[in-house]
């Protein structure tokens, strides 16, 4: 009976042959070039493949590229951020720096400081007391603060000191209910005594009789009586004059020249000599 598969060459003729084969195609190409167009074209067909082959990591390295300038541009986006941040804030301390500037110069050179000692100091608190107007400032008694002393500033007079600290002191407000000061009218040189109203923007004048000359939108400074305050600083304008007949006293209300809701820097005043003496006549002749 015939096998159905007939046998073939051997495996080692086979591979000879095989090899025989392959030494001749390369002889053939490399001596005749004459597989030029075959690899041509062979190269033409799988190109396709190839580029199938690499486009997952094209994909996977543009993206990677995107990603790292994505981040890269957040870093630079944040530091930008960050020193913009650092920049408008010494843009604003330098603006503060100007307005202090400013108001140290208003102070300095304001009509109202003349030749008397004098020395800036600055607000630290303002007392919480809704009854009680005072401020604490950083100069004390080391400084040669005393109590009683006239605190101004460029709108004119501010208080006195109420309370000396060895580096610290309490300043008593021109508008706090037990704050009194003498005072005259510009217009006319008529004195009277101002007290505080407790509120932030008003004084009254006390004890005035109805027939008083005293109109609404008269300046009143000090008059240097008392030995306190030196003569002629700004203290208000008359607002209110009004009376009843029935009181003996007129009621009388004035606008203080300074603004108690922004005080910062004050100005300590030593008063002169000639002052104190003018004062001291003054009172004598009395």
């Amino acid at each position: 009976m015939k096998p159905i598969f007939g046998r073939g060459p051997s495996l080692q003729l086979r591979l000879f042959l095989a090899i025989l084969l392959s030494v001749g195609l390369m002889l053939a190409d490399s001596r005749l070039d004459a597989f030029a167009n075959i690899r041509y074209l062979l190269n033409t067909a799988i190109s396709p493949l190839q580029y199938a082959a690499n486009l997952p990591r094209d994909l996977l390295d543009g993206m990677s590229g995107q990603l790292s300038s994505h981040q890269r541009l957040l870093a630079e986006n944040k530091a930008l951020k960050r020193d913009l941040l650092v920049k408008q804030s010494d843009v604003l301390l330098l603006d503060q720096l100007k307005q202090e500037n400013q108001r140290l110069r208003e102070l300095l050179g304001s009509p109202f400081v003349r030749d008397e000692k004098k020395l800036i100091a600055e607000v630290m608190a303002v007392d919480s007391d809704p009854y009680s107007h005072q401020v604490m400032i950083d100069k004390g008694r080391v400084d040669g603060v005393y109590e009683g002393q006239p605190v101004i500033n460029e709108k004119g007079i501010v208080g006195q000191v109420s309370y000396v600290g060895a580096h610290n002191s309490r300043v008593l407000l021109l508008i706090d209910p037990t704050h009194a000061i003498p005072i005259q009218v510009v217009r006319n040189d008529i004195r009277v005594i101002a007290s505080g109203s407790g509120q932030i923007d008003q004084i009254q004048l006390e004890h005035v009789p109805s027939s008083t000359d005293i109109e609404v939108g008269d300046l009143l400074v000090t008059s240097g009586l008392g030995g306190r305050y030196p003569e002629g600083y700004p203290v208000g304008h008359v607002t209110e004059f009004s009376f009843d007949n029935k009181r003996p006293f007129a009621q009388i209300k004035a606008k203080p020249t300074v603004q108690f809701d922004r005080l910062r820097y004050l100005l300590l005043v030593w008063p002169t000599p000639r002052e104190t003496l003018m004062v001291g006549d003054l009172n004598s002749g009395e």
